[in-house]
């Protein structure tokens, strides 16, 4: 598809793979310039949380891997964040914005109210994310 930019970031699971998810999206975007501002910007804040959290909060090892799949359009933006660490328990109702004088634990309440579709997954593989911005969209 035209104006359609695609990318896949794979290592070791660790901040360093982190940092090159977030540098190829960044070169991705010019691929993508039909995408506003806005989107570019929650979409990444959303993807640097996910692969942060998977990286600091999951059962990290030598042996652990996480890749990405990045795919830009002018009509979404998606990201399909996977690892090898053993499968994640997600407490999905206690999610929610800590207090404003909080430090931490904004990740996952911050990517569900930017994004159109945020998934996770796992089986005895580890881990799939799968994040969803739809472009121009009001919210």
């Amino acid at each position: 598809m035209p104006g359609e930019a695609r990318a896949r970031v794979s290592g070791p699971a660790g901040l360093a793979t982190v940092d090159e998810i977030l540098d190829t999206l960044e070169r991705l975007w010019s691929d993508a310039p039909g995408v506003p501002a806005e989107d570019r910007t929650v979409f990444a804040l959303a993807v640097s949380e996910i692969a942060t959290n998977m990286v600091q909060h999951g059962e990290v090892t030598a042996a652990v891997t996480l890749s990405v799949d990045l795919s830009l359009s002018s009509d979404e933006l998606r990201a399909t964040l996977v690892d090898t660490a053993p499968p994640a328990s997600i407490d999905w109702h206690g999610v929610a914005m800590p207090d404003v004088d909080s430090e931490s634990g904004r990740g996952l309440a911050l990517a569900r109210e930017v994004l159109d579709g945020f998934v996770h997954t796992y089986d005895d593989r580890g881990n799939t994310w799968v994040l969803v911005r739809r472009v121009g969209i009001s919210r």
